[in-house]
């Protein structure tokens, strides 16, 4: 019977950041900054030890990027308006 590969911690932790910088305002800039860091980090030990979740970590980085440009945009209209 094959065994069954590890899924890597740190691509449940950049799919986590993801979406809260999608959910949480203003701090969710810095949430998906370290989103992208740390998914990125995910990837290359999923190379290098043959680990489960590629998918965790690429779909972090996505919701990482879109939660920094969704702040992004939040903070130029908020600036905009005042």
């Amino acid at each position: 019977m094959a065994e069954k590969a590890a899924t890597n911690g740190e691509a449940i932790t950049s799919l986590t950041l993801g979406i809260l910088s999608i959910i949480i305002p203003f701090i969710g800039l810095f949430l998906g900054i370290i989103g992208v860091v740390v998914s990125r980090k995910a990837t290359k030990q999923i190379v290098k030890t043959n680990e489960d979740g590629r998918g965790l970590a690429t779909s972090g980085l996505i919701c990482s990027v879109v939660g920094i440009l969704m702040q992004l945009f939040m903070v130029m209209g908020y600036k905009r308006n005042q």
